[in-house]
């Protein structure tokens, strides 16, 4: 079922997550008992990253150079079709447009259709470590709005090469919003124009970024609704847990700390201490999210199911 469908027919605030896949080395089971224990919370569907693949590169000694592979995560298509199969939850896997060409990218969509996949989440992606900044594949797209476009020209029966009739794929495109704005973007009414394209590309639902402050995301929905961007915005959200999240939090994710939260962290003896108030935080966010009746309370879970567990028992 597609995510605007899910969201239509639902009585109720749904709850949804976020996973990474495995690291390299590790088999999918740790995986399935991340997800094991949130499955009483009936997620309506689960939302799986992709991570680029990164490299260094080394000298051999006579002057040249070679390329070794750093990082490298297990294929989001295949832990996808392994979640549906295992579970019945649709799943949601993200689509990127850094490291990957156009044709590349239709390959992917064509193995998603093929296993029943519906949806998609599409991002431009973050810069690998070697890059100062965003570099796009030669053959590949830009921005976010460019490959939302190839995805919805798939929806219409437009492959790249198919000079013939060609079967539609019929995915619905998520995207990302930032209610606290991209941070390379030079202000919020940039940002929301970008999103304002993503939207008129074919993005049918947006997902924020993680916010601490609930009158963020608030005021972000009135500019969007102000904006003509008329589809369902899932708020994004996940528990502070440790002390040095006051800082790290901001530095990776670009966002603020309400002051509020950083006092009560701020007199935490350990990280313990933290884990509490940051669950406590999070409940309370969660509670006045769904009381004004947004659409999923969606959990950025980074593979660790307890915290987020301690909160959905207090909101579901």
């Amino acid at each position: 079922m597609k995510v605007i469908e899910h969201i239509a027919k639902a009585t109720d605030t749904l709850f949804t997550i976020e996973i990474l896949p495995p690291k390299k080395g590790e088999d999918i089971q740790t995986l399935f008992s991340h997800i094991d224990s949130l499955m009483e919370f009936k997620p309506a569907f689960i939302d799986v990253t992709y991570h680029r693949e990164e490299h260094v590169y080394k000298e051999m000694g006579d002057g040249m150079l070679k390329k070794y592979v750093t990082r490298k995560r297990p294929g989001t298509v295949g832990i996808c079709a392994a979640i549906q199969n295992r579970y019945n939850v649709d799943t949601v896997p993200h689509v990127i447009c850094g490291g990957f060409s156009q044709e590349d990218t239709e390959n992917m969509l064509i193995d998603l259709d093929f296993l029943g996949i519906q949806n998609v989440l599409v991002l431009r992606g973050d810069p690998v470590k070697s890059e100062s900044g965003f570099v796009p594949h030669p053959e590949g797209h830009c921005y976010a709005n460019e490959l939302i476009e190839q995805i919805a020209g798939m929806n219409q029966g437009k492959y790249l090469y198919d000079e013939g009739s060609a079967t539609p794929t019929n995915f619905c495109i998520g995207a990302a919003g930032y209610p606290e704005k991209h941070f390379e973007s030079p202000n919020l009414g940039t940002d929301l124009q970008y999103l304002k394209n993503k939207v008129e590309a074919g993005a049918e639902f947006i997902v924020t970024q993680m916010f601490f402050d609930n009158q963020v995301y608030f005021n972000f929905v009135e500019l969007c609704r102000a904006n003509g961007i008329d589809v369902p915005i899932i708020p994004g959200l996940k528990p502070l847990v440790t002390i040095k999240h006051l800082t790290a939090l901001p530095k990776y994710f670009f966002l603020d700390i309400p002051e509020a939260l950083r006092k009560e962290v701020a007199k935490c003896k350990d990280n313990k201490q933290a884990r509490e108030v940051g669950i406590e935080w999070c409940v309370q966010q969660c509670q006045e999210l769904k009381a004004a009746g947004v659409p999923c309370l969606h959990f950025y879970t980074m593979s660790k199911s307890e915290m987020v567990r301690r909160v959905a028992e207090q909101v579901f």
